[in-house]
């Protein structure tokens, strides 16, 4: 016990930037204590006895805000950080060197006393308020987006991110190996899909401005040129200096966030 105790405190130095002692860690992190409260509450429940197990994870609910259930079971140096509002259901499997972020939910699709959630191998990133539901799999060394929601198995080597979720990266190797914290570099398929939009709108706008030249059309140069700002553009404070395909790009990049 002493010797997994020492190697979670450990772990948890090393990936969160804001820890300190190790004394400041064991007293002050929920994570920690709400699996430190699962390692009895699950060696009870491996015994079958009633009760006394889920009146532990009871009590650490309570406590930490985190809701695990005793029959989960979980590899060396899992992470929880924050943790308010996780929740990890009964035939839950989490392997090594997980993060898992507040806010998600490991749950389960089925009414059946059968294996109903999900595995996760190792060396994989939950974000905050992700979701994975039912008997699936999340392969080894992948990224769950914040705020996904995944009811389908995800290879190894991947990141999800969307409702439902969908693999946005998976090239056979460790995603964002240098920095798999860092959230703000997982792509955004639907901020790429309307980047190419504006795209060709403009290459159209552009066209139609020629043709309107060739053909003396002022009337179509003016139309274009005076295109009125959108009005989910100006409540995001869009700047009516630019014209409206500027703006939407640039709330594409994060204008308003």
């Amino acid at each position: 016990m002493l010797l997994w105790l020492h190697d979670e405190i450990k772990n948890i130095q090393k990936k969160d930037p804001a820890s300190g002692l190790w004394i400041e860690i064991l007293l002050c992190y929920p994570g920690l204590h709400a699996l430190i409260f699962h390692k009895f509450a699950h060696l009870l429940y491996k015994t079958k006895l009633p009760i006394i197990p889920r009146l532990i994870s009871h009590f650490s609910r309570w406590l930490t805000g985190i809701e695990i259930h005793p029959g989960a079971k979980f590899g060396k140096r899992v992470f929880i950080d924050h943790g308010k509002g996780v929740v990890i259901g009964e035939t839950t499997i989490i392997g090594n060197d997980v993060v898992i972020y507040q806010g998600v939910t490991l749950g389960g699709t089925s009414t059946k006393k059968v294996k109903r959630h999900p595995t996760l191998g190792n060396n994989i990133v939950v974000g905050c308020g992700a979701k994975i539901l039912g008997n699936i799999t999340i392969g080894d060394n992948c990224q769950i987006g914040a705020n996904s929601v995944v009811i389908k198995d995800v290879p190894s080597n991947s990141t999800v991110i969307g409702i439902p979720a969908r693999i946005v990266l998976h090239q056979g190797r460790k995603v964002h190996e240098r920095d798999p914290l860092n959230h703000n570099l997982m792509p955004d398929p639907e901020a790429d899909a309307i980047r190419c939009l504006v795209t060709k709108i403009k290459e159209l706008e552009s066209a139609i401005k020629v043709l309107a030249k060739e053909t003396g059309s002022k009337e179509v140069e003016k139309i274009l040129d005076q295109q009125p700002l959108p009005k989910f553009l100006e409540d995001n404070g869009a700047d009516p200096k630019k014209d409206t395909m500027q703006n939407i790009d640039d709330y594409i990049h994060g204008l308003g966030i």
